[in-house]
């Protein structure tokens, strides 16, 4: 079966759809799959891949691609590298991996064209039960993988440092509050366990001045230190040596790659209540009430190092790691792309934003 990938942004860009998209390429590949994959990201980066990529196509590309594959599968709506289909007519399986809608949650022009583009396609996946009920009820939920070559606990390390947050610095990740909670665990004078606490902030973006002048005024500049972006072998040393991953986000996160990668490392993780990061933790970590500074600490607090909660979490994410395994996610899409090639389509919900 030819299955022609389409990722608006794909490596050596970063982020969770071309982490998904790199994840499922190689799989189908491995899996016997001839894969040919267009993205519109020029670079090239160090990696070799075993599959064809395309980028910044051009129209002949993109025709050529489409009128080459058995069927298309589109890693989150990208328009400008689909509308091809329209005149080859390819079975297409569209995966949902961010919401549809404007900043705002506004339902704009361009999401309707989106919404009509996931009524013709032969099913519909989504990352997380959160982003299915609210863009397409009838997708089937498939949660995402993790690199689990890259992100793994690695021996001789000693996790030296409670928390560390990973990241965009950018106002809806909520790294803020990952810097607020340190400042209440240091000052609070009832509890010595967190008063050498430290954090780490892994990422970049334009919220990095303002957090730095937080960690000032807060009077915790000290104790924060900022990598700037990591990747590959030293984003996974970075990850080993910290106890508790954060994620706080006050947007609603479609899943939570950070989630998994976190977790792989021996992290345990604890996540807003927002969107599908708890599914991303399941059992094996802890949630939050989104933006509440005191439901993050109290959380922090209940990880006492080497606690029974510490261990049955630790325990916990054994398990769950299995199900977000590359061959076990990229086996349950195969099943749906094979059933979409062979033209049983899924009857889908009529969606309220369809434009007549």
């Amino acid at each position: 079966m030819k299955v022609l990938i389409l990722s608006h942004k794909f490596y050596p860009d970063i982020g969770g759809i071309e982490s998904n998209s790199e994840v499922l390429a190689n799989e189908f590949t491995r899996l016997g799959c001839s894969v040919r994959l267009v993205t519109w990201t020029k670079k090239n980066g160090e990696k070799a891949f075993p599959f064809d990529i395309v980028r910044n196509p051009t129209l002949i590309d993109l025709y050529r691609a489409h009128h080459w594959a058995d069927i298309v599968f589109e890693n989150n709506p990208c328009l400008r590298l689909a509308w091809v289909n329209l005149f080859i007519w390819r079975p297409l399986v569209v995966a949902l991996n961010t919401r549809i809608s404007r900043d705002s949650g506004q339902i704009g022009w361009q999401d309707r064209l989106k919404f009509n583009w996931l009524n013709r396609a032969e099913d519909v996946i989504a990352v997380s039960e959160a982003l299915r009920e609210k863009n397409w009820p009838r997708a089937k939920v498939i949660g995402n993988p993790y690199r689990k070559e890259n992100f793994k606990i690695l021996p001789g390390l000693i996790r030296s440092i409670d928390l560390v947050f990973l990241g965009r610095l950018v106002p809806d990740k909520g790294a803020n509050l990952a810097i607020a909670a340190l400042a209440s665990l240091i000052s609070d004078e009832s509890s010595q366990s967190f008063h050498s606490c430290r954090l780490t902030i892994i990422g970049d973006g334009p919220e990095r001045g303002p957090l730095e002048k937080l960690t000032e005024m807060l009077e915790v500049s000290e104790r924060v230190t900022f990598t700037g972006n990591l990747q590959g072998k030293e984003l996974a040393n970075c990850l080993n040596l910290h106890r508790i991953i954060l994620v706080p986000s006050t947007c609603e996160e479609a899943f939570g790659n950070v989630v998994l990668e976190g977790m792989a490392c021996g992290c345990i993780p604890i996540v807003s209540d927002k969107g599908g990061l708890p599914e991303a933790v399941g059992n094996a970590g802890l949630v939050f009430e989104s933006g509440n500074v005191k439901s993050l600490t109290a959380c922090i607090r209940s990880l006492q190092l080497g606690s029974n909660a510490e261990k049955q979490l630790q325990i916990n994410a054994r398990a769950h790691l299995l199900k977000h395994q590359p061959e076990k996610v990229a086996k349950s899409y195969l099943k749906i792309i094979r059933k979409a090639h062979e033209g049983k389509k899924t009857t889908h919900l009529k969606n309220p934003y369809l434009i007549p």
